[in-house]
């Protein structure tokens, strides 16, 4: 059954945080009973042959349970574990495990993949199928025994890059036609992307952006750049409809990093600088999310609709990080200050809502202060991230004395408090607060996430558990948790051992399109664990939550590479994947 993360004391964090709940031992069976088989009294030959019976009978008992004990204890025992896996070898402790976490972590090591749910109205989820909906993960066929450099997908359409960075297409928002998964740009070297409402942005590994319609006849109408080749004199036309956006980057200056909206895309260089760019076809960004005072369609200048604007952040403020939501934009400094610009209609900003002036178009600061009060806490944001009309920032609040206060008397100075924070639409529960809200324009705690605490082998402390990663959709949100993934202190990157986990992932917000994976279609205001994925075509006794594997060495082929499992939201859809 499904499980929820509640308060516990500190000493009984670690256990529901480093690995499934296990099931129970039976209690031992009753001893025999004797009944008599009449009321007489029995004969003495009977009553004397009875005795010689019951010592009998109770040496080879106590024989057999020292037998057996003793096997146990030095795990001489040759037997099997559940599905067929070894028993605890001599020296290590036995672990019942429950059988879908084990055939999870298994499969992982030995055949990585693809799992999507949700909408599969545009064949995106299951292209295969005509089921309107997937309730539960169900393998994407298409990448069994792949990995992957990313992974999006939206409700129309589906997109990847593999892992020698080519592009991978798929869903009716590509073809009406032919659903399979199809190779579009190739020889790229791509390495991460990000979907608009009709447009792919993608980077490649020498900081290159490329813009290209998700439709496939739009990519074989429209214009068709020239490319250059390694062969001399050799360069042609693009097979492809595609555009190159180009920042005003510096000498020795390259885009790091991507992320789009419906409408906009942000770049981030490696400077620290911010630059946005329209990202559709269709429509031109209007409610401020490309960050630049007074840009509008007729105001806009001279050149190609999609050319990038510096954002202009405070002096000093170096960018460490960026997040798009459909209509509002984020940018998280290094120095840990975090600035929003773009629509807020929902209050996503983390700023009051002004009907009069729904959106801005320059980026404000979203003060901390007013989140921990009394100046005993010294905040500091660590995390952002955006969908939808939503915002979710992580913070490390460190505990200080405050005004005037002594140090010698703050019982936890130095303390940190790991928090994660909410602000935008919660019709759906998205905020994950536990309340069902329109507009959220003061941030809320995410309580089922802040202020957990486990303890750390390695440095035999009691620390935080941070998020790992959180990935946002139009209407439900996924995060990761840091939790440990060994119990013991030394590292490894291998998953075989018999006390190895992964990490916890915790789902929540909208499901009209079973798109938690709950396999119910009620929407949850509270983070929930869902259960792991059963496609072994056996029914388990025992169930498991569906953790994420964190980086080991598996078998892809005939060699070994180095992976993890990752997490994607998206319009009424989510997926796990493989990634290099």
């Amino acid at each position: 059954m499904l499980s929820s993360r509640v308060r516990r004391p500190v000493t009984h964090v670690l256990s529901p945080l480093a690995s499934p709940r296990l099931p129970t031992r039976q209690p031992p069976h009753a001893p025999w009973r004797r009944f008599a088989s009449s009321n007489q009294a029995p004969s003495k030959s009977s009553e004397s042959r009875s005795h010689w019976f019951r010592h009998s009978l109770g040496l080879a008992v106590a024989g057999t349970a020292v037998f057996i004990g003793y096997t146990y204890v030095t795990n001489d025992w040759k037997g099997t574990g559940v599905d067929g896996a070894p028993s605890a070898k001599k020296g290590s402790t036995p672990i019942d495990y429950p059988s879908l976490q084990f055939v999870q972590e298994k499969r992982s090591l030995k055949s990585p993949g693809v799992y999507t749910w949700g909408s599969n109205v545009y064949r995106v989820v299951d292209p295969g199928s005509k089921d309107t909906n997937v309730k539960t993960p169900r393998r994407f066929s298409y990448f069994d025994g792949q990995v992957l450099r990313d992974f999006k997908i939206d409700d129309k359409a589906g997109a990847a890059i593999t892992e020698n960075g080519d592009l991978v297409q798929w869903g009716k928002g590509y073809s009406e036609t032919d659903f399979t998964p199809t190779k579009t740009l190739t020889g790229k070297s791509l390495v991460s992307l990000s979907l608009s409402e009709d447009r792919i942005v993608a980077l490649s590994s020498n900081g290159t952006v490329y813009s290209l319609p998700i439709s496939q006849n739009d990519q074989q109408s429209g214009p068709k750049p020239r490319e250059s080749s390694w062969v001399p004199f050799w360069d042609g036309q693009s097979r492809l409809s595609y555009r190159v956006l180009q920042p005003a980057l510096k000498l020795g200056e390259s885009v790091t990093a991507i992320s789009t909206g419906q409408e906009h895309a942000l770049l981030l260089t490696s400077s620290g600088r911010v630059f946005s760019a329209a990202a559709s076809t269709e429509h031109y960004p209007l409610l401020g999310q490309l960050g630049v005072p007074g840009l509008t369609w007729s105001t806009r200048p001279s050149g190609p609709v999609d050319s990038c604007h510096e954002v202009a952040t405070p002096k000093g403020a170096k960018i460490a990080q960026i997040a798009a939501g459909d209509y509002h934009s984020l940018v998280l400094s290094k120095d840990g200050r975090l600035f929003a610009f773009g629509d807020n209609s929902f209050g996503q900003l983390g700023v009051e809502f002004d009907p009069n002036l729904p959106y801005k178009d320059t980026p404000v600061e979203l003060s901390l202060r007013r989140l921990y009060k009394g100046g005993t806490y010294l905040p500091t944001v660590t995390s952002v991230a955006a969908g939808g009309a939503n915002t979710f920032f992580t913070v490390d609040a460190k505990r200080v004395p405050g005004p005037g206060g002594d140090a010698a008397n703050v019982r936890d100075l130095g303390r940190v408090t790991a928090d994660t924070w909410a602000c935008g639409r919660g019709i759906w529960g998205t905020l994950g607060n536990g309340r069902w809200v329109h507009l959220q324009d003061q941030p809320t705690k995410v309580k089922a996430l802040s202020d957990l605490t486990e303890y750390d082998e390695k440095t035999k402390r009691i620390a935080p558990i941070h998020l790992r990663d959180i990935s946002v959709g139009t209407t439900h949100v996924s995060a990761v948790m840091d939790n440990k993934t060994h119990l013991k202190a030394a590292t490894t990157d291998s998953l075989s051992g018999s006390q190895d986990w992964g990490f916890d992932v915790l789902w929540w917000g909208g499901n009209e399109h079973f798109q938690l994976g709950t396999g119910k279609r009620t929407n949850l205001s509270k983070p929930t664990y869902i259960g792991a994925p059963d496609d072994t075509g056996k029914k388990s006794e025992t169930e498991s939550r569906l953790q994420i594997m964190p980086r080991h060495k598996g078998q892809v082929g005939r060699k070994t590479v180095s992976m993890e499992q990752r997490v994607s939201c998206g319009r009424h859809v989510s997926a796990i994947y493989s990634g290099v």
